[in-house]
């Protein structure tokens, strides 16, 4: 069982070996993953309780940013961005792409904010993996969401890429106050970014504190076998 309270405003990683539940906890926030038993609460409201139509709109508070972006890669930067204003939509809207100028307007202000903005136009599969992210991070932001829900946003990334992705989100948490809760496999970039880490393993709650708190002996229980190199390129770099 796995409990814990997220703050509004905070930025949190969650880290873990492969397996540990990372992504299986983060899609049960917004329900891509329904619960068997407890409960999870957003602004107060219990999500596994809601109806679909009170789950569409909940939703629109909550981004989602992907490890493999979710795209549609045949249409264009902006037609994607503008897909996160389909929560809004009813689905004859939703169906013709019905959106207005207000809308399309702040879609293409976000998108040149993201330095994307000679590639409005383009198809994403003309896009590199780093910018198909920062397509996806602005259609997260197009939905005025209070939270953004980062489900390996880096894993298929390049360092220089992933240091852009991790940039944006910690610009986006400290300039527009929104709540960033991040799954991460590498601590080196949680203990960059991170305010506070949630260390998980096997279903469970190994560590949840700041993360300038988190110890060698922590991440050797987070981790067990693999900590061995983890802690030692941590060494070269922190006091852990």
């Amino acid at each position: 069982q796995i409990s814990f309270s997220i703050q509004a405003g905070e930025f949190v990683a969650i880290i873990g070996p492969s397996g540990a539940g990372k992504s299986t906890l983060l899609r049960c926030v917004n329900r891509l993953i329904e619960i068997s038993s407890g409960d999870v609460r957003f602004d107060g409201v219990s999500v596994p309780t809601l109806s679909r139509s009170a789950l569409r709109r909940q939703r629109t508070q909550i981004g989602m940013i992907f490890q493999h972006y979710n795209l549609v890669n045949r249409l264009s930067v902006l037609e994607n961005v503008l897909h996160g204003r389909l929560g809004y939509k009813n689905i004859i809207q939703g169906v013709l792409g019905l959106y207005n100028e207000t809308e399309k307007r702040e879609a293409v202000r976000i998108i040149e904010s993201l330095g994307l903005g000679e590639q409005i136009y383009k198809r994403c599969d003309q896009l590199s993996g780093g910018q198909k992210q920062r397509v996806g991070i602005a259609r997260a932001l197009v939905q005025q969401p209070k939270m953004l829900l980062c489900d390996e946003p880096i894993a298929s990334l390049d360092p220089n890429a992933a240091k852009i992705i991790m940039d944006t989100l910690q610009d986006i948490n400290r300039k527009l106050g929104i709540t960033v809760l991040v799954n991460l496999h590498q601590v080196d970039v949680a203990l960059n970014y991170a305010q506070r880490i949630i260390g998980v393993n096997r279903g469970r709650v190994i560590y949840d504190g700041p993360a300038e708190r988190l110890s060698s002996v922590q991440i050797h229980q987070i981790y067990g076998s693999e900590s061995g190199e983890l802690i030692f390129n941590l060494r070269e770099r922190y006091a852990v």
